[in-house]
């Protein structure tokens, strides 16, 4: 009975390599653009099976028998280690990806805050300021369009440096 319970449990396991050749182990059937040479195990294939001349074929089916010393139980272990060991890599890369996301969203801002500083010390400073008109001819701008830009630039720096 425990033979037939680890039997179940095993044909539900898939193997095959991805086209990046990462070996990808599932109890789901693998995408259908996986060409079949890449599948290495399907559902009801036997597991921890060692191939050779001495391993008999069983009289009613084509699945080998195990060879004498081969364990499913050891070959589960490491099956599992193998799995544990995939997703702490994948749980470490996703890490590492928010990580550097969340550094060069950090350095976008900083910057934006540093350019919105500077363009409202320039504004606040009193110096004369042009820019290109819808005409692409530069225009000077009046008290009304200095105060505009002024609180554009402090909206942007509250917006960018708090």
């Amino acid at each position: 009975m425990a033979l037939s319970a680890s039997n179940a449990s095993a044909q539900a396991i898939w193997k095959w390599r991805d086209r990046d050749g990462h070996l990808q182990v599932s109890d789901r059937a693998p995408p259908v653009d996986v060409p079949d040479k890449d599948i290495l195990q399907r559902p009801g294939a036997a597991r921890g099976v060692t191939v050779s001349a001495s391993a008999p074929l069983d009289a009613g089916t084509d699945a080998l028998i195990p060879a004498p010393g081969a364990s499913a139980p050891s070959t589960d272990r490491e099956l599992e280690a193998r799995k544990r060991k995939l997703l702490a890599d994948q749980a470490a890369q996703k890490q590492a990806k928010e990580s550097a996301d969340k550094e060069r969203t950090a350095s976008v801002k900083a910057e934006n805050c540093r350019r919105a500083r500077n363009q409202l010390k320039t504004l606040e400073s009193g110096v004369r300021i042009s820019r290109p008109n819808e005409q692409g001819e530069r225009e000077v701008l009046d008290d009304q369009g200095r105060e505009q830009e002024t609180q554009r630039a402090r909206d942007l720096v509250n917006s960018n440096c708090n």
